[in-house]
């Protein structure tokens, strides 16, 4: 029986669910009519310009395939954690919206898709909405809002475009005026996806692979042990011992690079590292294999093993960025259900200054050496992430990520950071994004703010116009491509 209260009617749903759908030309332009107009001719300049994508998770053996996409839930509600999570809190369970539970299937794609359009109205004031009504209007023709009244009809309508030809995968990457994509892998991956579309005749994009340790750096984690051997069959290196596990995840960072990696890319809960002498190491290393180690000796090799990952950038040149601040999988029963990246990943106070000082102490002037610092703590982005950049030559500000890739997130972040670190500290905007078909609209969003915000400097005499533009051009090209040694 249940104990709960049923919701009640929306306003929405009161009035009937046909809506037009219209995004409006000038969203996210500031208000002030004279400086909408210098941040309209500041956007148009680059509302074109070809996107640089340097860090996001677009699997690519979507467009080593090129298979059509088979349903709007699977291209717009099932891949995107934003979505998930958000229809999750109200009241969805996850299996509802396509993703599969251990030991149990998912719902039907016209079941997802409805559950999505009854409650498109939850995701009112939120960035995704901003994102999904450009990918329903601009990408694929749709003119209806979603709703309980529209959905059949949508899923008929969008399941008839995706049968096109233009909306296939490596269409879409050439319409969306993508110049460079960047994947995250595991570093046992064997990379046959980007060699695939790297010794393609017929294709003229450029997707790279991203160098992703986290399950072998995380000592504490329960398949520790596991991932080693993987990593060890991979590389034909014996990982059983500290000097092994390094020398195999040296060989892999190799065999990135070799297949086009610039970068690599971790997501430890906190920044700070580790540089122990090499027999302190290995005792640490073997105290923990043997399962005779505490909590605090197996986040000490965790350090450990991160400390190793900014020391072989120093070596390598591959740019270490820094995904860190957040606890994953809040929740562990769904986290044992569906796996990792299912949206219950939540953000922690963050500290840099002091996590990041024995790691700058040693390639912080290092010209080999570049980072890119990521967080999901607003409250460092003044006080010590920008005073960071504003030194170090080898660190770069990571655009605002997760919950923070929102348009008043956005603002508030050149706002903290800007007077300090100046434009050119930073790494440009990441899209950071599982759904293929958000990149675009993810990418105008962050060119729409960043217009604005400029636009108000330049009303404030602060800078000329000519100098936003030019500021704004960099922002989303060279600002990526520097960053991320593209």
């Amino acid at each position: 029986m249940s104990t709960g209260t049923a919701a009640a009617p929306t306003a929405r749903a009161a009035r009937g669910g046909r809506t037009p759908l219209r995004p409006h030309e000038d969203r996210l332009l500031p208000t002030d009519p004279g400086q909408r107009g210098i941040a309209r001719r500041l956007y148009d300049q680059v509302r074109d310009v070809a996107l640089v994508c340097p860090h996001g998770h677009i699997d690519a053996g979507l467009l080593a395939r090129d298979t059509p996409f088979t349903d709007p839930a699977a291209l717009l509600v099932t891949p995107d954690h934003y979505v998930t999570r958000l229809l999750h809190a109200h009241g969805v369970p996850l299996e509802q919206l396509g993703l599969p539970a251990a030991g149990a299937g998912a719902a039907p794609p016209r079941e997802v898709w409805r559950a999505f359009c009854a409650r498109w109205h939850c995701f009112l004031g939120t960035a995704t909405r901003g994102w999904l009504e450009a990918e329903l209007h601009d990408v694929l023709g749709v003119r209806l809002q979603p709703s309980e009244q529209t959905a059949d009809e949508l899923y008929d309508q969008i399941s008839h475009a995706l049968a096109q030809p233009g909306l296939r995968p490596r269409a879409l990457y050439s319409s969306f005026g993508i110049a460079v994509l960047a994947t995250t892998d595991d570093p046992a991956d064997d990379l046959r996806h980007h060699r695939t579309l790297a010794e393609d005749p017929s294709w003229s994009g450029r997707v790279i692979p991203t160098f992703r340790p986290d399950r072998y750096l995380d000592a504490a984690a329960a398949d520790w042990p596991a991932a080693l051997q993987r990593l060890g069959a991979a590389s034909d290196i014996d990982t059983s011992s500290y000097p092994g596990l390094v020398a195999a995840l040296e060989a892999r960072r190799a065999h990135f690079r070799a297949n086009g990696a610039t970068a690599t890319d971790h997501s430890a809960r906190d920044p700070r590292m580790a540089f122990l002498a090499p027999a302190d190491a290995s005792r640490l290393f073997d105290q923990v294999r043997r399962g005779e180690a505490d909590a605090a000796a197996q986040r000490l090799l965790s350090r450990q093993l991160l400390g190793e990952m900014a020391r072989m950038s120093a070596e390598d040149g591959l740019v270490l960025a820094l995904h860190t601040g957040v606890l994953r999988n809040h929740h562990t029963p769904t986290g044992a259900r569906f796996g990792g990246d299912t949206g219950h990943d939540i953000p922690l106070r963050t500290e840099f200054t002091e996590s990041l000082r024995r790691m700058l102490q040693r390639f912080g002037t290092n010209p080999a050496f570049q980072t890119v610092l990521f967080t999901l703590d607003e409250t460092v982005f003044s006080r010590e992430l920008a005073p960071l950049a504003g030194f170090y030559p080898s660190v770069y500000l990571g655009a605002p990520w997760w919950f923070l890739d929102a348009p008043r997130a956005m603002r508030r972040f050149r706002d903290a950071v800007s007077e300090t670190a100046g434009f050119y500290r930073g790494a440009g905007f990441i899209d950071d994004t599982r759904g293929f078909c958000s990149i675009a609209a993810r990418h105008d969003t962050a060119r729409r703010v960043d217009a604005g915000y400029l636009a108000s400097l330049v009303a404030e005499h602060v800078l000329t116009e000519q100098d936003a533009a030019d500021v704004l051009h960099d922002m989303h090209d060279a600002q990526p491509r520097t960053a991320f040694r593209l």
